[in-house]
């Protein structure tokens, strides 16, 4: 995947950000590729939307992130309106979709411009709104007190005038999640929720979050949600503080659309797509989520080790009686050449570690 143009997502607050982004810039000066600086957060200029960065851009075919896993989405959202490959080098904390720390950048982006690289796909989440998504006045500066500035309502896709009742398309990717939660704290998200277009249940909740597999780590995890590896597809259907008995994540399958609607005497709704606020629903408003067409492209420069990732990022440790029962190794890979039934399964590389 030879280089031709490069966006930039810097970590503006961090100092790190701004070294590991000078070694991108020279390493671009040596090889003879622009290289332009996306998502830019200044207080006198608004942000702008991924189709609308991407084309600033000159459209680039890498984009890498400077940052954690939120500059990582920043710099998702515009590779996804453009269909270009996004690197993400870990400078946070957690680091799920981060690939490389900042002493290994130069050399990473070696093994993409000469093809040494993988591309991993992702799913991605898209949605239909009866209406066109709003932000009304005051409510952006008193969600966002203390944050970056943030980002307009999606815009509405082209759609077929024939497309009575089907909702309004908007042109956005969630790569992590699509969360409904209350905006008062003293009044309840009441939300009916579809799945297939059939009533599942009508929930009273803080929240519901509608997950990809990559995001299963992040907000629905944190509320109770499974992990679910990002090799495959699925929609991770998780309430948050719901009252009522049933109180679990439900794992729907990529064909099936999840819809909310917003139940005639709860309160107003705010929509967040990967932890940026996008709109706020009025009672009887719906919006239904689905898999998009667009994939994330991630860069990989080898074999992912997600599950190992998990128990890294999370800290995990063995159960106590199982450690003093015996050890065990960290990897199962025999030495032997594979089975013909198991080579199309996923194993460590031999001598993986």
């Amino acid at each position: 995947m030879p280089v031709g143009r490069i966006g930039l997502v810097v970590h503006g607050a961090r100092e790190d950000a701004s070294e590991a982004a000078a070694a991108v810039e020279r390493w671009c000066a040596r090889h003879g590729v622009p290289a332009v600086e996306i998502d830019v957060w200044r207080k006198d200029r608004p942000r702008h939307s991924g189709e609308e960065e991407a084309a600033a851009a000159g459209y680039p075919d890498l984009v890498v992130t400077l940052g954690g896993d939120g500059t990582f989405l920043r710099g998702a959202r515009v590779a996804a309106a453009c269909g270009a490959a996004v690197l993400g080098v870990d400078l946070g904390r957690v680091g799920f979709l981060t690939e490389v720390c900042t002493e290994d950048v130069e050399r990473a982006l070696d093994c993409v411009h000469e093809g040494r690289a993988t591309v991993e796909d992702r799913m991605t989440l898209t949605l239909r709104a009866s209406r066109p998504l709003e932000i009304p006045e005051g409510i952006e500066s008193l969600l966002r007190y203390g944050r970056g500035p943030a980002l307009p309502p999606p815009r509405v896709r082209p759609s077929d005038p024939e497309e009575v009742g089907w909702g309004v398309p908007m042109a956005v990717n969630a790569v992590n999640d699509v969360v409904f939660e209350k905006l008062a704290r003293d009044r309840q998200a009441s939300l009916a929720v579809y799945l297939a277009g059939r009533l599942f249940a009508s929930y009273s909740a803080d929240a519901v979050v509608a997950a990809t597999p990559t995001g299963s780590t992040a907000y629905s995890f944190a509320a109770g949600g499974p992990v679910v590896s990002p090799h495959m597809d699925a929609i991770v259907f998780t309430p948050v503080a719901p009252h009522m008995a049933f109180d679990r994540t439900l794992v729907a399958a990529p064909d099936e659309v999840l819809g909310v609607r917003v139940l005639t005497r709860s309160g107003r709704v705010a929509v967040s797509i990967d932890g940026q606020l996008r709109g706020v629903l009025d009672p009887g408003d719906w919006v239904g989520v689905y898999k998009a067409r667009h994939r994330l492209r991630l860069v990989r420069l080898g074999p992912t080790d997600f599950y190992g990732r998990v128990r890294d990022r999370f800290r995990l440790s063995d159960a106590p009686a199982a450690a003093a029962d015996g050890e065990v190794p960290p990897l199962y890979r025999p030495s032997a050449p594979v089975p013909p039934d198991l080579r199309n399964l996923r194993f460590p590389p031999p001598g993986g570690r």
